[in-house]
């Protein structure tokens, strides 16, 4: 029959194969396996890892997802025939592709970005609750050293430092806004620099 295996890459390879006359079925089985020589059962159709199915009005077709630096054996037949030596070649995948090796460094890059801004988001949680809690507690208290002081002198208070209070915590409140949002435009800054 004579196939030919071409552009092979560490992850795809395409197999060109001629029209076969005499296959009445309605696809080309293209059928390939890693590793020749661990195949038990020659060239029999159970004994093949994978199988693709492509249309008779077809005569070629890229493999994809392969394993790189590894050894295999590809056949094309008729949609029921089991394969003969004639119809299958083997041949060894190349090194990773610079292009897939990239998209790992950019999803690894990203997992990392996405992990890191999580946990710092986290930690700023925390930390804001801890400073709110401890500046409410501090102006709880002075409040009630400054209305203690105040019925001693004048009598009832105003109630002039409760306001104080909610205006500051809302002051307060805005300015760690302001600091979260500059934090998450440097992430993306960041994210962008690792892309």
């Amino acid at each position: 029959m004579g196939i030919t295996i071409q552009n092979i890459t560490g992850n795809t390879a395409m197999v060109i194969w001629p029209k076969m006359a005499g296959c009445v079925d309605s696809f080309y089985s293209i059928m390939y396996h890693p590793n020749w020589n661990s195949m038990l059962s020659s060239y029999s159709r159970k004994s093949f890892q994978k199988e693709e199915r492509v249309p008779t009005t077809r005569s070629s077709f890229v493999v994809e997802n392969l394993t790189p630096l590894t050894t295999y054996i590809m056949c094309v037949t008729c949609q029921s025939a089991n394969p003969s030596s004639d119809q299958c070649r083997v041949f060894n995948t190349l090194e990773r592709d610079p292009a897939s090796a990239s998209n790992t460094k950019k999803e690894l890059a990203l997992g990392i970005w996405l992990t890191s801004s999580v946990l710092l988001l986290i930690i700023a949680a925390v930390l804001l609750y801890g400073c709110l809690h401890l500046l409410c507690r501090r102006r709880r208290e002075r409040l009630q050293e400054h209305n203690g002081s105040s019925k001693q002198e004048h009598g009832e208070g105003s109630g002039s430092p409760a306001q104080e209070v909610s205006i500051s915590a809302t002051l307060h409140y805005s300015n760690l806004k302001h600091v979260a949002s500059n934090w998450f435009t440097f992430q993306g800054e960041l994210l962008i620099v690792f892309l």
